[in-house]
């Protein structure tokens, strides 16, 4: 009776296999469930961003009243690279920001992953121009001029990863409404 019964051998080898199915099919799904929420997330900083764009404007040099303002949670992958506002930073896909000028893209918010591969929400309705702001030393919020060293613009915002926090834009204006982070 030291024997193991053949019944449970066999129970035992079919759980096996199970687990082992289950396991390769996650890890085959585990890809497209990230993709699926990166994707919610670009969708919905870009409703937030167009939420703000009809609001109050503030004068970029006045020490008064914030402009409209909005708050973007990403929470992002490691394979991430960079998010970016209004600009494409690696134009040719190469997965290097800092080799080619970088090409200004107008209401959109794109994705950039290690691989080069890249995603896009758009931002609908009016144009949106982004800026990277910085504080001046009365503490407002102005444009960061020189903000890229490698870029060929003052337009866009670059965020590079790992991507986790939260975001602040507010619409300024300076001949003609801009976004300007706050971060």
């Amino acid at each position: 009776m030291d024997t193991i019964p053949l019944k449970m051998v066999v129970y035992l080898t079919i759980t096996a296999l199970v687990i082992l199915l289950a396991s390769a099919a996650w890890n085959n799904i585990a890809p497209v469930v990230d993709d699926t929420d990166i994707d919610r997330q670009l969708e919905e900083a870009a409703l937030k961003i167009s939420s703000i764009q009809h609001g109050y404007a503030r004068e970029i040099f006045s020490k008064g009243t914030d402009g409209s303002m909005c708050t973007v949670e990403l929470s992002l992958p490691e394979h991430v690279s960079y998010v970016s506002f209004g600009v494409d930073p690696d134009p040719d896909g190469d997965g290097n920001i800092s080799n080619t000028e970088w090409s200004v893209e107008d209401n959109t918010i794109l994705c950039g992953y290690a691989s080069g591969f890249k995603t896009r929400a758009l931002i609908s309705g009016e144009s949106v121009d982004f800026r990277k702001g910085a504080r001046d030393e009365d503490g407002v919020w102005i444009f960061h001029e020189g903000a890229y060293p490698n870029s060929n613009t003052s337009e866009g915002v670059v965020i590079e990863g790992p991507i986790s926090g939260k975001f602040t834009f507010e619409l300024v204006f300076d001949e003609g409404k801009k976004t300007l982070s706050h971060f």
